[in-house]
Order: C-alpha cells, then sequence, then structure tokens
C-alpha cells in the first residue's frame, strides 16, 4: 500500500509528541488527524475514516483504553496501535481485550513505531482486498447479476441497468454471502470517501436492492440489515 494514500489518526495529549510523531508520520507520507482526548478521537472517527489509530493512554477526559474499546464497539476493522509508559504484561493484556491490535511502550524507538505502522496498514489492506470468490456473474433465486456489464435481470424477468457503485456494493455483500459487512468497510470500499456520506446513502441502496430482487421488499429474503453495524446478504437456495 503506498503510504501516501492512507491516513492515520493520532490521539496524544502531549502537545510536543503529538508534534513530533505527526511530523515523523507526515515524512513518511502518511495523512495525520491529530486528536487530544480519547473523546476528540471518538468523534473523529465518526466522521472520517483512518486506516490506522495511534492511541496514548493517559489523557484527560476519556482515557485510551476506553477510547480503544468505545471505537472497537462500532468500527470492528480499523486498527489501533497503543503508546502506552505503562509496561507490565496486565497492561498489555487489557490493552488488547479492549480491542488493539498492537500495544507499544514508552519511550519507544521511532523506526520500530513506524516499522508496526506500515504493517499494521499493510495488513489491513491485505484483509479489506480479499481476492474475489465469485465470477463475472452470479445467481440467486430466479435473479441473476452480470458485474461487467452492470446487467441485472431480476425474477419478473426486468432487465436493471446497475450504477457502478451499486455494482460494486453487490458484489461486497455477495462475497461475503451470510456474514455481516460493515458500513465502515462498505464506505471504505465502495465510496472511497475519507468523509462518510450518511448511513441513509447505503440503506437506500439496500432499499433499491430489494425492491429489485425480492418478491416481498418488506420481508427480504437476500438483503439484510444489521442495525448499528452493517448489512448481510443471505443466500438461502
Amino acid at each position: 500500500m503506498s503510504a501516501s494514500k492512507a491516513s492515520i489518526l493520532l490521539v496524544e495529549d502531549e502537545e510536543h509528541l503529538q508534534d513530533a510523531l505527526r511530523l515523523n508520520l507526515e515524512l513518511e507520507g502518511y495523512e495525520v488527524t491529530t486528536a487530544g482526548d480519547g473523546a476528540a478521537a471518538i468523534q473523529a472517527v465518526e466522521k472520517e475514516y483512518f486506516d490506522l489509530i495511534i492511541m496514548d493512554v493517559m489523557m484527560p477526559e476519556i482515557d485510551g483504553i476506553s477510547a480503544t474499546e468505545s471505537i472497537r464497539i462500532r468500527h470492528p476493522e480499523v486498527p489501533i496501535l497503543i503508546l502506552s509508559a505503562r509496561n507490565t504484561s496486565s497492561d498489555r493484556v487489557l490493552g488488547l481485550k479492549k480491542g488493539a491490535d498492537d500495544y507499544l511502550t514508552k519511550p519507544f524507538n521511532l523506526e520500530e513505531l513506524l516499522l508496526r505502522v506500515e504493517k499494521l496498514i499493510e495488513k489491513n489492506k491485505k484483509i479489506l482486498d480479499k481476492d474475489s470468490a465469485i465470477g463475472e456473474t452470479y445467481a440467486f433465486g430466479n435473479n441473476s447479476i452480470h458485474f461487467k456489464s452492470q446487467l441485472a435481470t431480476n425474477f419478473r424477468g426486468e432487465t436493471i441497468e446497475l450504477s457502478k457503485k451499486e455494482t460494486l456494493l453487490l458484489r461486497l455483500l455477495i462475497e461475503h454471502h451470510n456474514e455481516v459487512v460493515t458500513r465502515e468497510k462498505i464506505l471504505q470500499l465502495v465510496w472511497g470517501y475519507h468523509v462518510y456520506p450518511t448511513t441513509r446513502t447505503i440503506d437506500n441502496f439496500i432499499l433499491n436492492f430489494r425492491k429489485y430482487f425480492e418478491k416481498d421488499s418488506r420481508n427480504p429474503i437476500y438483503f439484510h440489515s444489521a442495525r448499528g453495524v452493517g448489512y448481510r446478504f443471505v443466500n438461502p437456495d
């Protein structure tokens, strides 16, 4: 992954350390947003997509462990690297249990930090870029989708011209059939936005899919919403 395409939320209340880390991360080509406490971090994550969060532990208002736990509930996929002066095994275990992907104690070697940042971002991208398990066409019920031509035929025999985003979202949901695909993953892979559109935007796409492909759109068989988390495609055939 090109570092220039990766965005990082740096959460650190010590001003000098925040400035030094931001400068070094930017020199590596990352886009860096800063927050000075856990509450600001939670707000930032709700407004913008980040490829990685670097989270200090000892902060005012909401500490880093609590912020990590809160962020992880709504955004299960974003990697979180904790920085902490607490270096006991119980502290590390607590941080990892609350949702951190990695834990680095202060003082730390800058080169080691940058290497861990790179590895976490690369690992997450590989997960998000999971190779497609489906071909150019897919059938469910009496519906069929041709991804390359962006055309679908539904159970009524109607031909539907799909938009690019409709096609991308259908492919993503079908590739992960029977799994809940989080709103975060959808927005990153389908919209590619750093600043999210509203939840209603995706809801409207799901409603359209139900109109296209469900015999009873109010009692869907294929396209389901997981409230507050994401969306799931189910093919019972």
